[in-house]
């Protein structure tokens, strides 16, 4: 399964320079011919792509105008603010989600305590709390 296999093959030909040398000589040709013919009719071809610029302003200013006006300002709007709210939400369930492993851990580490003073009674309790309601929170926003 893992034996080395074996080439006679160059290790300098490449699946590119076999392409090459089989169809070098038709794209040498063809790029030739293309110069002959650029060179030989340059004028017309610097009036085609003239009219062709002249064409495709006006066609731009008449026939593909856009006829809302000032409504294709607000479309750009509308597409990015479900973008911008769901980066936001993703944000604040990520900060969320940290504070609610910071609370856990305080947690644990309260719990583990074999007795508790009145401080850290209450802050379990307010621990406690607040990660019941981000996870209320938390859980709704799944849904």
């Amino acid at each position: 399964m893992f034996r080395k296999i074996r080439s006679n093959r160059d290790p300098r030909d490449t699946v590119f320079s076999e392409l090459k040398r089989e169809f070098g000589p038709y794209f040498r040709k063809a790029g030739s011919s293309l110069q002959n013919a650029a060179s030989r009719h340059s004028t017309f071809i610097f009036w085609i792509m003239v009219v062709n610029i002249a064409l495709s302003a006006v066609l731009s200013f008449t026939v593909f105008r856009h006829k809302e006006g000032a409504a294709t300002l607000k479309k750009p709007v509308k597409i990015l603010t479900p973008v911008s709210s769901g980066i936001d939400g993703i944000m604040e369930t990520s900060r969320a989600l940290s504070e609610m492993l910071r609370l856990k851990k305080s947690i644990d580490s309260l719990s583990g305590k074999k007795q508790l003073t009145e401080q850290d009674s209450a802050r379990l309790e307010q621990a406690l709390d607040r990660f019941q309601q981000l996870n209320k929170k938390f859980n709704q926003r799944k849904q």
